[in-house]
């Protein structure tokens, strides 16, 4: 995986080969920042990472300016490179060890921009679940974006707050936010 843009852009990231993660494509990862670019402000945004595996999108985010990310897997050997790679590219990324659905409900933060990149294999209620306990919790600010990576084979436009979902091969980002009280 590599960093696209911003302070990094270029660096290559190389996870160890035994981290149960399945990285977003840099081909995606383009797409879904030229969607960005044009709906938020990432410079000096407070961004969420949730099953965040590698810790790619939290190197991304920080490398375009993000003020601070924070990072939560489940999986030690995870969070452990997270913490490493955060360290030697000297970017402000915190770790959390723990279970995304138990940090979810009782959590207390706002952020600008939630990224969440749960298993694939995870069924609809599962990942409705995920936009569920972040509206639920108030964890995304009132002009803030929430993004749920997941296959094509998954359907999250139930949702009360889902507003668009854009496809890249097998890769689909659904989009939710909070209604603009001028709609």
């Amino acid at each position: 995986m590599r960093i696209i843009s911003g302070i990094h852009k270029g660096r290559r990231i190389q996870a160890p080969k035994n981290l149960p993660v399945r990285p977003t494509t840099d081909m995606a990862k383009e797409a879904l920042f030229n969607i960005l670019r044009h709906q938020i402000e990432i410079h000096d945004a407070r961004v969420l990472e949730l099953f965040a595996g590698s810790g790619n999108m939290s190197y991304e985010f920080c490398s375009r300016g993000a003020s601070s990310s924070l990072a939560v897997d489940k999986h030690a050997a995870c969070t452990s490179f997270i913490k490493k790679t955060a360290t030697d590219l000297d970017l402000n990324i915190d770790v959390v060890k723990a279970d995304v659905f138990s940090f979810l409900s009782k959590h207390k933060g706002k952020y600008d921009l939630i990224f969440a990149d749960p298993p694939y294999g995870f069924s609809d209620e599962e990942f409705l679940k995920v936009p569920e306990l972040i509206f639920q919790q108030e964890l995304l600010d009132t002009d803030g974006m929430l993004i749920v990576e997941h296959s094509k084979h998954s359907d999250l436009s139930t949702h009360s707050y889902f507003k668009d979902s854009r496809r890249y091969g097998g890769t689909v980002f659904s989009f939710f936010y909070h209604e603009n009280e001028e709609e």
